[in-house]
């Protein structure tokens, strides 16, 4: 790895510099690769996680002259996409894409890619907003499957910001419905798959299940295992909401086994937490610690994923009745929210305080 550039290199000219032009040049076509779990050479794009900080700074040096070429721009889309994958976090280039021309092609890709760095840290009213305005971009452009692409994306913000389930649910089925159109099944079954995240918030149980398993029927075996390892994934939250927890655990399972074969350690973490929350449910504590401690064993460096392991681990504590515990769990997850900018965590996590204190005064402390 190189030292950091932005130590040392600063001309004036950025274009005047041999050595800057000729590492742009590497990175550049390193970052031009689309990337997808099931992609070949996925794996390999794991190099920014080393790198990412000497690509960020020559990406802010060229897109600050005068007349950035597009080209540029695709490239800030592809290094975010590297990070939301590899590292996820927020980026410095945010405020320079939203200040984009909205008649430059490439805004509301770079947009779209922008708001996935808001969803890594929990900032979804953010992601929504930033969506929003590319979904309008796509649609003055009438760019069908731009359109279907920010459908399911948005539709994704909007399961996660309180009082949007119906929008949601509405953008998710024309998402599918374009997507079935242009004969797309793959990410016909990716809106799938989010529609069916929504039923399920809705307490649309039976519907949310012939969502997610239609969307398991439209992949195929081989080629798109990181949507069917989604498809599992919402299963299994609906069989446990169902109660039929032996089925929600088996869907799980399969999913997990998918998700350490991709090496994705976002998923990896959901799925662990997901079952340990299943398994605090039934009253089986041990497993439910264990389960929470793989779940931290796949957010190393992730704050927000590890914030909502604390928010968990406080929420064990409370009904263990550890009262002084859980109150420290419960207030390093709500610092870590409200620095992010996760709201809905955080007024969570705050109404889990109130719990924790209210029961601590009904025992006596």
């Amino acid at each position: 790895m190189l030292a950091p550039l932005r130590d040392y290199l600063r001309p004036k000219d950025p274009m005047s510099s041999p050595l800057l032009s000729t590492t742009k040049d590497r990175y550049f076509s390193r970052l031009s690769v689309d990337i997808f779990p099931d992609n070949p050479g996925f794996k390999e794009s794991q190099w920014i996680r080393s790198e990412d900080v000497n690509v960020e700074h020559l990406l802010d040096v060229f897109t600050s002259i005068d007349a950035v070429p597009e080209s540029t721009w695709d490239v800030c889309g592809g290094f975010m996409d590297h990070l939301y994958w590899h590292k996820p976090r927020l980026v410095m280039l945010g405020p320079k894409i939203e200040a984009l021309p909205d008649d430059l092609p490439s805004k509301a890709q770079c947009l779209e890619v922008l708001s996935w760095s808001f969803e890594s840290v929990g900032n979804h009213l953010e992601r929504k907003l930033i969506l929003t305005h590319a979904l309008k971009l796509r649609r003055e452009w009438g760019d069908d499957r731009g359109v279907a692409r920010t459908l399911v994306t948005l539709s994704d913000a909007n399961y996660r910001v309180t009082g949007f389930l119906e929008e949601g649910i509405r953008q998710a089925k024309e998402g599918s419905e374009i997507y079935e159109r242009l004969g797309d099944t793959a990410d016909q079954a990716k809106c799938l798959i989010t529609l069916a995240m929504l039923l399920h918030k809705d307490n649309q149980l039976d519907a949310a299940g012939e969502a997610a398993s239609r969307a398991i029927d439209l992949l195929p075996e081989k080629g798109e295992q990181f949507r069917v390892c989604q498809g599992h994934r919402a299963l299994g939250n609906i069989h446990r909401s169902k109660g039929n927890k032996e089925k929600a655990i088996h869907h799980f399972e399969v999913a997990i086994e998918i998700a350490s074969s991709l090496s994705l350690d976002t998923e990896l973490f959901c799925l662990h937490h997901y079952l340990s929350q299943l398994f605090s449910e039934e009253g089986r504590s041990n497993d439910a610690h264990a389960q929470l401690e793989r779940a931290r064993s796949h957010a190393v460096n992730h704050a927000y994923l590890l914030a909502r392991a604390s928010q968990l681990q406080a929420g064990f504590w409370n009904k263990q009745h550890m009262f002084e515990e859980a109150k420290s769990e419960a207030l390093r997850a709500l610092g870590v929210y409200e620095k992010l900018g996760a709201t809905n965590d955080a007024e969570y996590t705050r109404e889990l305080l109130g719990q924790i204190d209210s029961n601590a005064r009904g025992n006596g402390r």
